[in-house]
């Protein structure tokens, strides 16, 4: 395992666009399951064979939370949306590239352009290897969902010691009727129950973000108090209720 350390200068925030962002990196080549787990554990979030987290001055908007999967409650929103996709066929495989993935990926993403804004980058076969198939290690795996012999959605995990990571997850607008976002998210919660899995690492959650605000409906969860070194022992808080 060989690691490099960098971080970028200021650029504009993703999330809040009065605000410039500072991002730290880790390029970890062939990271183990054991040093991937800590890393989840310290707020870092992997893409390919990098792993970043903010260190943005003046600014600690970015929280990372991690939501408690055994006393996670499905409350009858949660059930309507699993009883939509009772059709949904499941399939858990490592991570891969096709064009059936990449032109889900770029379908999703000239939606999302026009729905909130986000600013559009078409990704190659070489890209995407890049950023979700590379660096999946022992612990990356890829969640597809099918209607009939249709790709609908694509939700990138990382298996940890104590929980699930969400990496990424993409979808197809024509089914938007299905929740495939919500959907998938709940399959996480009960795929971490089944395997006595603790928690769902969900990545930032910023108040003030469209995108993001989603996250906080999903108690009871902790957020962790500070983006701490890796040989610091990471502090999580409960969230009030």
């Amino acid at each position: 395992m060989t690691e490099v350390g960098f971080c970028t200068l200021d650029t504009l925030c993703p999330y809040l666009k009065d605000r410039d962002s500072r991002t730290r990196y880790r390029y970890i080549d062939d990271c183990t399951f054991s040093y991937n787990s800590e890393l989840i554990k310290r707020g870092y979030r992997r893409f390919g064979n990098y792993f970043s987290k903010p260190i943005c001055h003046g600014c600690d908007e970015c929280k990372s939370i991690r939501i408690d999967a055994p006393n996670f409650k499905f409350s009858k929103s949660h059930k309507r949306v699993i009883n939509k996709n009772v059709g949904t066929r499941i399939e858990i495989s490592k991570p891969k590239v096709d064009t059936e993935r990449l032109n889900l990926y770029t379908k999703y993403h000239k939606f999302m352009q026009e729905k909130r804004d986000w600013e559009f980058h078409e990704l190659d076969f070489k890209r995407y290897y890049n950023v979700y198939v590379e660096g999946a290690g022992e612990f990356g795996y890829e969640v597809d969902y099918f209607v009939n012999e249709t790709l609908v959605c694509v939700d990138l995990i990382d298996i940890g010691d104590d929980g699930i990571s969400s990496v990424y997850c993409y979808w197809d607008p024509d089914f938007a009727y299905l929740s495939l976002g919500k959907f998938s998210l709940l399959m996480q919660i009960n795929m971490a129950c089944l395997s006595n899995l603790k928690w769902i690492y969900l990545g930032f959650y910023v108040k003030d973000c469209e995108s993001l605000r989603y996250k906080d409906e999903y108690k009871p969860y902790q957020t962790l108090k500070t983006y701490c070194k890796i040989d610091e022992n990471p502090v999580w808080l409960d969230s009030l209720e």
